[in-house]
């Protein structure tokens, strides 16, 4: 008959195997499949195959699964056998508790936690054990992984595998929170993940705001046009704005010796004309292979709604792009202690995340919204509370709010 010290050794080795076991599961299951692929590809051979161990993970989490309940079950017969020898009659009761406590402590809560600190690492160090044993319980996996087939059938799941727009945004708050890349880059990134999902009526200059001329003008109005304006394209249009057939660019009617000696109607380029649903991914690709520069967005009735341009949708990805001739408008300008002077022409979206409250409206403006919630053409002096808000008109631009002030009760 074995002897105690026996016993004791064995116990000690099988409650290292399940804090390896326990360790490695954890290790697999936190690791950031990104990081080690970049090992890989640096050539790091423990990284390549903890990496293909991870492509195998039901395979992996079987094997994980069946090699702790084997350790654990033998500790705990083993562990009776013993203290029975040791405590008679209530050796039982005491294997219980010891063994519990061991496991618990030494099997499973501190191996877990080491490994959730550096899952990368110990997946690599656990690796090639966890392979010959992959190996070793070949049957008994195939037989899980037909019933999970089995269940799988019978309960009617699939998995999706596919992130959504909402995880990938907490991903990059979570990134940026760790301190992987900076305030700048998190914007950045989540600019371009909401890219695919903005569409040109969200982005577009509207027609209120648009400055064009009609075919028949002289040259001396458009010259004067560019020089109020400061814009280098103005929109022509025939009879109405509702009908624009181009742009003349500033380049093409000023040339070296002045202003050009052809017809107006023979230096108006074209523009791309798209609904207000498009995606602006897809209108930057339009407007690259038509070599223009601005869209025209059209309503469903085929009137002009605005236009969008080259450099709008840039501006969704990077932030606000400045030139010489732009003016620098405040958006949100802070009065005193909880009250904002805000522009009329702020995005929605850009209120609700400044307030931190959530609106829901079609609307895409401040202005737009506001004349919403008053239901008329708002004058100065016209408010209304919403949520924590207290939102008064304090300037209109003809029948546009042009701009509000914002008291914030909390």
């Amino acid at each position: 008959m074995p002897s105690t010290f026996t016993y004791v050794v064995i116990m000690v080795v099988l409650v290292l195997f399940s804090a390896y076991f326990s360790a490695t599961e954890t290790a697999f299951s936190s690791l950031n499949r990104t990081r080690l692929k970049t090992l890989v590809e640096k050539g790091d051979r423990k990284a390549a195959g903890a990496y293909r161990l991870s492509e195998q993970y039901d395979k992996l989490i079987s094997t994980i699964l069946i090699g702790n309940n084997i350790v654990n079950i033998a500790t705990a017969s083993l562990g009776t056998v013993l203290f029975v020898r040791l405590c008679g009659d209530i050796g039982p009761t005491v294997s219980t508790v010891v063994v519990t406590v061991v496991v618990l402590i030494f099997g499973e809560i501190a191996p877990k936690s080491i490994a959730k600190d550096c899952p990368e690492r110990f997946a690599m160090f656990a690796a090639p054990f966890l392979r010959m044993l992959m190996w070793v319980l070949t049957p008994l996996n195939v037989i899980f992984y037909h019933w999970k087939r089995l269940l799988s059938r019978i309960l009617r799941s699939k998995a999706d595998t596919k992130m959504s727009q909402e995880e990938l945004l907490m991903l990059v708050t979570e990134v940026q929170q760790d301190g992987s890349i900076d305030k700048d880059e998190g914007e950045l990134l989540r600019n371009a993940i909401e890219f695919t999902e903005r569409e040109a009526g969200d982005i577009l200059t509207h027609r209120v705001d648009l400055v064009g001329v009609p075919m028949d003008v002289s040259k001396e109005e458009l010259g004067q046009m560019f020089s109020q304006s400061k814009f280098s394209r103005i929109l022509v249009y025939e009879n109405t704005i509702d009908n624009v057939v181009g742009v003349v660019r500033q380049k093409d009617f000023y040339t070296g010796s002045g202003i050009t000696e052809q017809e107006i109607r023979e230096i108006v380029a074209p523009v791309a004309y798209v609904l207000k649903s498009a995606k602006i991914s897809s209108l930057m690709r339009l407007l690259q292979k038509g070599e223009t520069h601005m869209a025209v967005v059209l309503d469903e009735y085929g009137g002009t709604c605005g236009i969008v341009t080259m450099e709008d949708i840039l501006e969704e990805l990077v932030g606000e792009i400045w030139d010489e001739h732009d003016e620098i408008t405040e958006m949100f300008y802070k009065m005193g202690e909880h009250r904002y002077r805000v522009n009329g022409s702020v995005d929605l979206d850009d209120v609700c995340h400044f307030f931190q409250i959530k609106i829901n409206s079609e609307m895409i403006s401040l202005s737009g919204w506001v004349m919403q919630q008053i239901g008329k053409i708002p004058g100065v002096g016209d408010n209304f509370q919403y949520e924590p808000l207290e939102i008064t008109v304090t300037s209109m631009d003809g029948h546009k709010v042009a701009e509000v002030e914002i008291k914030v009760n909390r």
